[in-house]
């Protein structure tokens, strides 16, 4: 029986999936601040203190809750998450993608890779989509329940490991070697990965995607296509597109047309495979 090629769409989270960042639904107005102030204090620390962007946001999470009263443990994260808004179609996009896949032989895997919290992730509607979610966590204090270090910790540049992890099927975040390991064959080859994101921050992720045969995507908010208009005409991705994940839109067609290329070149690659078996 043939084997189905896979596809594996890598995403990031805040401004990608979700309309803003997704400390801003639940989390930033629990601790009775805005999201101006919150991250305002997180960037004068980082500033002043030196400290590692995404390491400072973490590191105001653990600072911010304990000067409110909020005992932020794993299960009070998860449900800062179930009030996340999505861009339109986000909610059914994942299986009608799949069904596509699966009507032209093609099987399709998503991956969460993401600056933000997997505990606030974990309790979003999404959440089960995902083949494997990567994203920044905190080890908890198996007495009370409690961060008492990063467990994980993702920033846009690391971002980039993700891409030859999942090609290779390498999933545990701590396996140096596996990912490091020159192997034959992938799991996945480069040329059948996406990712999609939206700016600045991921164009490692995004370069490296593009330059190794994959496709990469930049996804805007309705009527802001100067946030990505750079990053296409610097060549840094091969699409721009709204996010809109509704069916029918631009970004629905694009993703249909990467899927049945794959499933096109397999269908040589099967065919050239039989024909020099022949001969």
């Amino acid at each position: 029986m043939k084997k189905k090629p896979i596809v594996a769409i890598l995403y990031d989270f805040d401004s990608t999936l979700a309309t803003s960042d997704m400390q801003n639904f639940g989390f930033i107005p629990a601790l009775g601040m805005t999201p101006a102030e919150f991250w305002g204090k997180t960037t004068k620390f980082s500033n002043e203190s030196g400290v590692e962007r995404t390491l400072s946001y973490l590191f105001m999470m653990c600072y911010m809750t304990k000067q409110k009263g909020i005992k932020m443990t794993r299960a009070w994260l998860n449900e800062m998450g179930k009030d996340i808004k999505f861009f339109p179609g986000v909610l059914d996009w994942f299986d009608r993608i799949n069904a596509y896949g699966d009507s032209i032989g093609v099987k399709v895997e998503h991956y969460l890779v993401s600056s933000g919290n997997e505990e606030i992730v974990d309790g979003c509607p999404i959440a089960k989509k995902f083949t494997k979610i990567y994203a920044c966590e905190f080890l908890f204090d198996p007495i009370t329940k409690e961060p008492i270090w990063p467990k994980l910790s993702i920033n846009f540049t690391q971002k980039t490991q993700y891409f030859f992890r999942i090609s290779k099927g390498v999933y545990d975040a701590n396996d140096d070697v596996g990912v490091n390991q020159k192997t034959p064959t992938h799991r996945i080859p480069y040329s059948n990965i996406v990712y999609i994101g939206d700016g600045m921050t991921d164009i490692p992720a995004m370069i490296i995607a593009k330059n190794n045969g994959g496709k990469s995507i930049a996804v805007f908010p309705e009527g802001r296509e100067d946030k990505v208009q750079g990053l296409y005409q610097d060549g840094r991705v091969n699409y721009a597109c709204q996010a809109d994940y509704r069916p029918g839109k631009e970004l629905e067609k694009v993703m249909h047309l990467i899927i049945q290329g794959v499933a096109i070149n397999s269908s040589l690659d099967l065919r050239e495979s039989k024909e020099t078996s022949d001969d």
